[in-house]
């Protein structure tokens, strides 16, 4: 399932800085000392801890083979919170950063196929998945959305990609000021058996790649996507407090409307690991041992919340008077 565990807290330093795109930064960051980085899969991303508190979510982008290196690769948000600037106009060259991870939310599950659809800088995840199905002999193709052809970065990179497999076009560039928005109809309308399908980008895209999935009745299971910020939710199970007993540390909390449970277990003394709080990273997952869950979370599939095993618990509330949590 989620591989939230096995995350190592480095300092890393800036190796190299290359520009991917139009307002896209693409940093490669080495251990000072040269040694190995951790392991990661096709779909792992890091924290960068950032000054003011600021932690950051950024999917590998690079080769998985290559364990000197972790490449990443920021787009800058002028509507963003701050992290994305600092990064663009201050992690140069030789800097040092701390970094916590790898950990994967959006593991590639083998299969003999798949679709591959990126939005913007989604296409950072969804990189190293289509190398590795070069390497899998599985059978893929790649629709890639942007702006414009300048703002859609790692272009050599999947060019390169194609010309591994030789076996024809597998790669489709949809620039929107030149062919529109990616013709989902025509990608995902007919299901077709043994097929996986992968996407990340924008919110917009992620929600009519799903409506498109569900209107053409692929099998449950089919379709894999990351967030970058959270999908919106309705309202909350229950508007007023519930319990939560912790079994591990054997107390009992009370969790009033206005704070998370994240919020009341840090309060209380047990120490939890955390890093979006918005649902969107995994780093908080946390074992259910009883008790039904108000999944908030933009993270577990449908099945996954339904089985009611784990929650992530900075966004996630109680949908009964009482949970029990293995914390």
């Amino acid at each position: 399932m989620h591989s939230t565990h096995d995350e190592v807290d480095l300092r890393l330093v800036v190796a190299r800085r290359t520009t991917g795109a139009e307002g896209v930064a693409v940093l490669e960051l080495r251990d000072p000392t040269g040694a190995e980085l951790p392991a990661w899969g096709p779909g792992a991303h890091i924290d960068l801890k950032l000054p003011g508190e600021l932690v950051r979510q950024y999917s590998l982008c690079g080769d998985p083979h290559d364990r000197s290196v972790w490449q990443i690769g920021i787009l800058r948000e002028p509507e963003g919170r701050g992290g994305s600037a600092y990064v663009h106009d201050r992690l140069l060259e030789g800097e040092e950063i701390d970094v916590r991870g790898p950990r994967n939310n959006f593991e590639l599950a083998p299969s003999p196929r798949y679709v591959f659809i990126a939005g913007g800088i989604g296409i950072t995840p969804i990189l190293p998945m289509a190398a590795t199905a070069c390497e899998t002999d599985a059978e893929w193709e790649f629709h890639y959305g942007g702006r414009t052809r300048t703002s859609m970065a790692f272009l050599e990179a999947l060019d390169a990609l194609e010309a591994k497999t030789g076996h024809g076009p597998r790669v489709t560039l949809h620039p929107q000021d030149e062919v529109g928005l990616i013709d989902l109809d025509r990608i995902l309308g007919t299901v077709q058996p043994d097929t996986k399908i992968y996407c990340c980008g924008p919110e917009p895209l992620l929600k009519a790649v799903e409506e498109r999935v569900a209107a053409a009745g692929w099998p449950s299971g089919s379709l894999h996507v990351e967030r970058f910020s959270p999908k919106e939710q309705g309202e909350r199970v229950l508007s007023g407090s519930f319990e939560v007993e912790l079994t591990v540390s054997g107390m009992t909390l009370t969790v009033p409307p206005e704070k998370s449970i994240l919020e009341a277990v840090e309060e209380a003394g047990v120490p939890v690991l955390s890093s979006c709080q918005e649902g969107t990273c995994g780093t908080c997952e946390t074992p259910v041992v009883e008790g039904e869950v108000d999944h908030r979370d933009s993270l577990l599939t449908p099945e996954e919340q339904a089985a009611n095993d784990t929650m992530f618990i900075c966004v996630s509330r109680a949908a009964c008077p009482k949970l029990v949590l293995e914390l």
